[in-house]
């Protein structure tokens, strides 16, 4: 009784802590935002570390696909010393698409910055953004090898289908840290990290959702069609559910159950679905086993918890 006593009395003064902090802020306005707690945990500076492997993937896919040449050109000192991703290359792309793609390619410059200068960073891992892997992960998608191979870097279309892949990653991988984040530092860059993210991806999905019935040449399949696929294979390498939604799903998994179009992909709330670390590097890897590496780190990811997953069987 006295335990309970002493919690309720604990969380108390920890919340009028936080009330007074944020009121006393609203008296004195600065530009800056009321801080409660500690700033950083040592579990925080994993999880952040941890989408580095996502971040740099999708930085030098993006550097890559609009100007031809990569994170040691742009930032090296980013770049820390890590190999140069394998296959990657100018994507042939309309004016406008090339536009968006450069501008992404700067925000993840910009969010590898922000994570490696608040808690720190490995080296870039080794990438593999040839158009075999994509290749694969097309085939795999659809259950049959696509005849020539898929390549993302041969016109807008492709390489819009291969953007479908990478970022919506980083966007549940940030939902599911959300929780286990505990600094108010931590929370603020994850939330910024996230909210940019979950534009991306949101843009993505607009510009196919306008092509959805469009079939990508030579393959007779249509644009929709595509995103299922790969929804689909991503659910199945994470073994835990449906988290992950094409351009058009049942009525009954619509918003509201209402409609069938699925712009963003939510659960029956409309809220963003989230993974965990291991569901994440089991697409990532393309191996459905976060012990297995492959796909897009062919040498396995970097960080604390992506080598534990490496070192464990």
């Amino acid at each position: 009784m006295a335990f309970v006593a002493f919690r309720v009395l604990s969380l108390f003064v920890l919340s009028t802590a936080a009330v007074v902090t944020v009121i006393g802020a609203a008296k004195n306005p600065t530009c800056g935002s009321p801080t409660i707690g500690e700033p950083l945990f040592p579990l925080d500076r994993d999880l952040l570390q941890f989408a580095l492997n996502l971040e740099h993937t999708e930085c030098d896919f993006f550097l890559f696909g609009a100007l031809g040449r990569g994170l040691d050109s742009v930032a090296p000192e980013l770049a820390m010393g890590g190999p140069p991703p394998i296959g990657a290359r100018k994507a042939n792309l309309d004016a406008t698409t090339k536009l968006i793609i450069e501008e992404f390619a700067y925000q993840e410059v910009g969010h590898l910055r922000a994570i490696k200068s608040t808690v720190g960073g490995f080296p870039r891992p080794q990438l593999d953004l040839s158009a075999h892997n994509f290749a694969n992960i097309m085939d795999n998608a659809l259950g049959y090898h696509l005849n020539p191979p898929f390549d993302p870097y041969v016109d807008t279309l492709n390489y819009l289908l291969a953007s479908y892949a990478i970022p919506y990653m980083g966007l549940v991988a940030y939902v599911g840290a959300n929780p286990n984040t505990n600094g108010f530092v931590a929370k603020r860059l994850l939330a910024g990290l996230l909210a940019v993210e979950a534009g991306q991806d949101a843009i993505i999905r607009a510009i196919l959702y306008q092509r959805k019935d469009e079939l990508v040449a030579p393959y007779n399949i249509t644009v929709a069609e595509f995103t299922v696929r790969i929804s689909e294979l991503r659910n199945r390498l994470a073994m835990c559910g449906m988290k992950d939604e094409g351009l058009l799903v049942p009525r009954e998994l619509g918003a509201e159950a209402r409609m069938s179009t699925n712009i963003l992909s939510a659960n029956k709330d409309s809220l963003g679905y989230k993974r965990t670390p291991a569901e994440v590097l089991r697409v990532v890897y393309g191996t459905g086993s976060e012990h297995v590496p492959g796909g897009f780190l062919p040498k396995g990811g970097d960080g604390k918890i992506a080598r534990a997953f490496l070192a464990s069987p």
